[in-house]
């Protein structure tokens, strides 16, 4: 059998492994020691191979970003971060009609630069959020949808721990996919805030406009949300500033967040484990991934399966916004139904090399990958982020979630359409502070 017939049986017999069950980790460590050792008749070399990945990544000092941002993100959630946030942003716009909801997803964007997760800052204004515009007689679609797109702001507001292991595994700068994130992230909030803004304006019973806060208690938000601020500031400021260096950045960070956890009274043996716990596990899925990952890009890579794609693309003569958006469909389905990692990592050893083949810019890709896959956290008919939140809110029925995400879906469409049409919101900032080249 030619080398792609076998890798093409071998992403097959893959995504039976996944809809068996089969960890998406396990399943690409599989296929790639099979595929490796049918095409090279060695399969003890194709174990050797996923025994030398296993030292390499977890001694890698660029991944050890991941565990430290987790733990800031623990620990903030823990110590009470994500309720100043939301309080702050309550008490400047949630006098408007529709306010709770624009402060919603304000303080998802705020939390979302500090978690890096979008299924935690889910979550989390989950807890804090809905109850709150519940209770102020919000229709249920508007928060819920409020809640579950603002939700996917976490991984497109830097820092974010998807953009990390894209730069990783692409080889490029982490730096320059933190700051090709800021303007996306900065449209992603605005663009929400036109689409709730368009909702009540239809519907004006759906977001009923609360108690104004006069500015002694505004004040009191503003003090209140110190630590947040601090955080935010000493993280980002201190990475964007050249002051520390992005792992430098996630373990301070993670130091502070802890002492804010110690200083807030909330401290505890139970909920220090549980921190702990939740930072070790996620960090172990994103470890087994990559390895798995690493194993398949050996078969990937002999195969030369990338290259007869990009071949036969080029043969059709088909206008390079036609493959895009091809891709486009591919990764909003994608998002659906994987979680973010998995649906990236599964899909770059083929998609990389089409996209940069093709004349994209690889940071470029990387940010519409990531909003991609964060859209398709949303998507019917799955939508992590729905399921999460359903989960959480089980009275709430998931039709009504699925009619919230409506006017937030349509947002996003428009977001990526105009990125897609205008790459240098993206490329502008990395490139004019150096961090990278022009394509």
């Amino acid at each position: 059998m030619h080398p792609a017939e076998i890798a093409g049986l071998g992403l097959i017999g893959m995504f039976v492994l996944i809809a068996l069950h089969v960890p998406v980790a396990v399943a690409m460590a599989i296929t790639g020691v099979v595929c490796f050792g049918i095409m090279n008749g060695d399969l003890p070399l194709a174990f050797k191979i996923l025994g030398s990945e296993a030292p390499g990544i977890l001694s890698s000092i660029d991944l050890a970003v991941i565990p430290m941002f987790l733990l800031m993100g623990g620990f903030a959630t823990a110590a009470g971060l994500s309720r100043d946030i939301y309080r702050l942003a309550h008490a400047f716009i949630g006098q408007m009609r529709g306010g709770l909801a624009l402060a919603t997803i304000a303080a998802c964007a705020g939390f979302g630069a500090i978690s890096g997760s979008s299924i935690a800052t889910a979550a989390t204004m989950t807890r804090v959020a809905f109850p709150e515009m519940m209770r102020l007689g919000y229709s249920p679609q508007l928060a819920a949808g409020s809640v579950a797109g603002g939700g996917s702001l976490g991984i497109i507001i830097p820092p974010s721990i998807i953009m990390v292991l894209y730069a990783i595994l692409t080889e490029q700068s982490v730096l320059a996919m933190f700051l090709a994130g800021v303007v996306p992230g900065i449209m992603a909030v605005a663009y929400y805030f036109v689409a709730i803004a368009v909702t009540v304006r239809l519907n004006p019973a759906a977001g009923p406009a609360a108690a104004p806060y006069d500015w002694p208690a505004r004040r009191r938000a503003c003090v209140r949300s110190w630590r947040v601020v601090l955080l935010a500031v000493l993280v980002s400021g201190g990475i964007y500033g050249g002051v520390f260096t992005v792992n430098e950045a996630a373990a301070i960070g993670a130091g502070l967040a802890f002492l804010f956890y110690v200083a807030s009274g909330r401290a505890g043996r139970k909920g220090f484990l549980e921190v702990l716990g939740e930072a070790a596990g996620t960090t172990s899925m994103i470890y087994m991934v990559i390895l798995g990952a690493s194993t398949m890009t050996y078969f990937v890579a002999i195969s030369q399966a990338p290259s007869l794609v990009i071949d036969w693309i080029v043969a059709q003569d088909l206008p390079r916004f036609v493959v895009l958006l091809f891709l486009m469909v591919l990764f909003l389905i994608l998002g659906s139904v994987f979680d973010t990692t998995a649906g990236m990592v599964i899909t770059l050893p083929f998609v990389f090399p089409l996209v940069t083949g093709l004349g994209y810019d690889p940071v470029w890709w990387g940010v519409m990958m990531v909003v991609l896959i964060e859209v398709g956290m949303i998507t019917p008919p799955i939508g992590l982020n729905v399921f999460v939140m359903h989960g959480m809110l089980p009275e709430v029925p998931l039709r009504v979630i699925f009619r919230g995400i409506v006017p937030f879906l349509l947002a996003d469409i428009a977001r990526l359409l105009t990125i897609a049409a205008l790459p240098d919101l993206v490329t502008y900032l990395p490139r004019t502070m150096g961090f990278m080249s022009g394509f």
